[in-house]
């Protein structure tokens, strides 16, 4: 798998996966005239990049190495660490009938946090570099509680002003709302059955060109803030880091003292390493 290959991929990610986040993201209001059937139930699915489309989402936002404010810093820019997915899919008479994860990798669902009333999809994709995801791909065994992925947490840091922060609070994989299975199944309803509402668009009409695709990149949602990434927007200069990582062989330590070294990522883990611009 290899980076430059998501330009050919279509790009969405589900709203309200983790508890909380919608709160701190300040985006609760907003949300809350869509209902779920479960309480539990993530929001919805965005797109953050459509190749070819006519709009904002034909950009490629996606970088492994910066995030770019492009003088945006006054709509408070917040990192958004996360898993993404990387998945094979089948578009069958305009319906997506499967979606098939392959690999995973540390994401940055970055975002501006404005409130003005647009398309989530606006305040994630705000021109090239705006995103990012770590090349250390990891291949997926199977997409079920016995395979590799509920092994790994997620972490993430800010270095700023030469000290490290933790950023986003440690999180386990399984302790997404949906995941696995549940996930999946969800996913292929909103595809199909999604509807314009509040901050979400309706999906189907992302889809015309799926044929020409050479997969999704889904991005699963974001975890929950420490106290740093509550209160504090991302600033040039600052170093953000997101890991996901195999907790079975790596501690959370471990996981800190690479943050403070060159070292490469450590054994089953994917490695987010971003400088603000």
């Amino acid at each position: 798998m290899l980076i430059e290959d998501l330009k050919d991929y279509l790009g969405f990610a589900v709203a309200g996966n983790f508890a909380n986040h919608l709160g701190e993201a300040g985006e609760a209001d907003e949300f809350s005239i869509i209902k779920t059937e479960e309480e539990n139930e993530p929001k919805g699915l965005f797109p953050f990049y459509i190749k070819g489309h006519e709009s904002f989402l034909g950009t490629y936002p996606i970088s492994n190495e910066i995030i770019l404010t492009h003088g945006r810093e006054e709509d408070k820019i917040q990192a958004e660490p996360e898993v993404a997915l990387i998945c094979d899919f089948v578009y069958e008479d305009n319906k997506v009938v499967d979606i098939i994860p392959k690999y995973f990798s540390a994401f940055n669902d970055c975002s501006l946090r404005v409130q003005n009333g647009e398309k989530l999809s606006v305040k994630k994709n705000w021109g090239t570099a705006t995103k990012g995801i770590s090349k250390d791909f990891i291949k997926i065994d199977n997409f079920t509680e016995e395979g590799i992925l509920n092994k790994y947490h997620i972490s993430s840091f800010i270095k700023r002003d030469g000290k490290i922060h933790n950023y986003g609070t440690i999180s386990a994989i399984n302790s997404y709302s949906y995941f696995f299975m549940q996930l999946k199944d969800w996913m292929l309803k909103k595809f199909n059955t999604q509807k314009d509402c509040g901050p979400l668009e309706e999906l189907t009409q992302f889809m015309k060109d799926a044929k020409d695709a050479k997969g999704m990149i889904i991005a699963a949602g974001a975890t929950s803030y420490c106290e740093f990434g509550k209160n504090n927007f991302l600033q040039k200069g600052d170093e953000l880091f997101i890991y996901v990582y195999n907790a079975h062989i790596n501690s959370h330590q471990a996981i800190l003292n690479n943050v403070n070294s060159d070292e490469k990522p450590l054994q089953e883990c994917s490695k987010l390493h971003q400088v603000i611009r």
